[in-house]
């Protein structure tokens, strides 16, 4: 060895050494299978509350960020507008402690303990969303607790895990129940097959009014939730993202998970997102619907699992997703 390579090994190993003496040593497991702990997120208009769970195993670990869907749903998949509850996210983040992968889900701003961030409603708009979760997943990325970050999303939050995936660089994408075409089209879909075909028209009318960013005429009372004034702007800029488009940017592993008896999104939505990029894998889950239980196929029949909480979910969705996370590598 000359004595430059000497030199120069004796300065890599006081390098290595200064690094060691000035990097903060990670805390020990914890000594419960899971341990959960209450985070917050400050942004501009208020503060987001999630829970933490973390698995008993060394640090650092995998971590997911799981996102819940549309309208009022909490961290833990439940619906303030449903009776009961279905915890159907705190299940998978359950299931994933219990493997070694630790997770962190939210309420989104303006529901549950995030409620109070909530800007006006004709202020708000589809990349507030998106903002939110990059945020998150920033977070995760600087805790030296955590290896890869995933983000799994759950119907609306699918859409808005693509987007927040491919803003911060994270490791891994899962979709849950997510839409694979223009929530327009899913709209319309959803709505033909509860109402008459002249008040499906009316939708279709209110709906390309608001994608051209014209004001409604009237909305009949049957469709006011749905498209009342102040939720237009809202609606506006959601239709401006079509998800199976979303996903053919990302550069990362995605995961779509689609079961066969959810009559919210369906499979066809499952094989647009499958389509639009070759290192997006479809798992199909037979029996499995919208919130992640087994269900029989119909509507009616099936709805006593949206607010039944001992009802466990399906356990094929918990070990492939963990399989999937486990197998992601750091980018």
């Amino acid at each position: 060895m000359s004595i430059h390579q000497s030199v120069f090994a004796l300065t890599a190993i006081a390098m290595v050494a200064a690094c060691a003496a000035t990097r903060p040593a990670l805390p020990p497991a914890p000594t419960t299978i899971v341990e959960d702990s209450t985070v917050a997120l400050v942004t501009p208009t208020g503060t987001l509350y999630g829970t933490l769970e973390l698995p008993a195993r060394a640090f650092p670990v995998p971590v997911a960020l799981i996102i819940a869907g549309s309208g009022p749903t909490d961290r833990n998949g439940n619906s303030r507008i449903l009776p009961g509850a279905n915890n159907s996210l705190r299940m998978v983040a359950r299931g994933l402690a219990e493997r070694g992968i630790a997770s962190l889900r939210y309420d989104k701003r303006g529901i549950a303990a995030s409620a109070a961030s909530m800007v006006k409603e004709e202020d708000l708009r589809f990349d507030n969303y998106v903002s939110d979760a990059s945020a998150w997943i920033r977070q995760l990325r600087a805790d030296p607790r955590f290896s890869t970050v995933t983000v799994i999303g759950h119907s609306e939050g699918s859409l808005i895990g693509m987007l927040a995936t491919r803003e911060t660089g994270a490791d891994g994408f899962v979709s849950l129940e997510g839409a694979g075409r223009n929530i327009k089209d899913v709209l319309i879909e959803q709505l033909s097959a509860q109402l008459q075909p002249p008040m499906v028209q009316t939708a279709r009318d209110i709906i390309a009014k608001v994608d051209a960013g014209e004001k409604p005429d009237s909305v009949p009372p049957i469709l006011f939730a749905l498209f009342r004034p102040t939720v237009q702007p809202y609606l506006r800029s959601w239709f401006r993202y079509t998800p199976s488009e979303e996903i053919a940017r990302l550069e990362v592993p995605s995961l779509v998970v689609q079961g066969t008896t959810d009559f919210q999104t369906s499979m066809l939505d499952a094989k647009v997102l499958a389509d639009g990029h070759p290192r997006v894998r479809l798992l199909t889950i037979e029996g499995m619907n919208h919130v992640l239980k087994n269900a029989p196929p119909g509507r009616i029949e099936q709805a006593s699992t949206y607010s039944d909480p001992t009802l466990p979910v399906v356990p094929k969705l918990i070990e492939e997703t963990a399989a999937f996370i486990k197998a992601l590598k750091k980018r």
